[in-house]
């Protein structure tokens, strides 16, 4: 049986620069499940402030959560979280940053993940066919590979 090793990227010998990283992903539901959301006639009380709290400690937390993800010194985390009634869903989109010698993909991801997972938690009682999806990195910038963009 071959031994499986794990290990954190060194990351001592770079520069530290500005990271910044956006991440978008949105919760499809049904049509009841989005007016009850936008009316705030959840049970379990105001979605949309619960989930932008919710994803922003996510963020900060994701090396808590992600096996080999550094801990960073995250300098601002925003997350935009839109009802879009016209398409039965909400849109959330994160944006983090940090002086620092990684990246912060990580923190963005988990933003936009802990509050879909909020949204899931506080609606699921009135709907289980909620679906999270198209989770993804838009953009990045800083450190030796540059600037992506989606």
């Amino acid at each position: 049986m071959k031994n499986i090793e794990f290990k954190m990227v060194d990351i001592s010998n770079k520069e530290e620069t500005e990271r910044i990283a956006e991440a978008t992903g949105v919760v499809k539901m049904s049509e009841q499940t989005i007016k009850s959301i936008i009316e705030n006639k959840i049970p379990k009380g105001d979605v949309l402030s619960t989930a932008q709290l919710a994803g922003i400690t996510t963020a900060k937390k994701a090396y808590e959560l992600i096996p080999l993800c550094h801990p960073l010194r995250i300098t601002s985390i925003e997350l935009e979280i839109t009802p879009d009634p016209d398409n039965k869903c909400i849109k959330i989109k994160s944006r983090v940053k940090a002086n620092e010698r990684t990246g912060v993909e990580m923190e963005a991801l988990s933003a936009v993940i802990g509050a879909a997972l909020t949204i899931y938690d506080m609606c699921k009682a009135i709907d289980k066919r909620m679906i999270i999806d198209d989770v993804h990195l838009l953009f990045k910038k800083g450190g030796k590979s540059g600037e992506f963009k989606w």
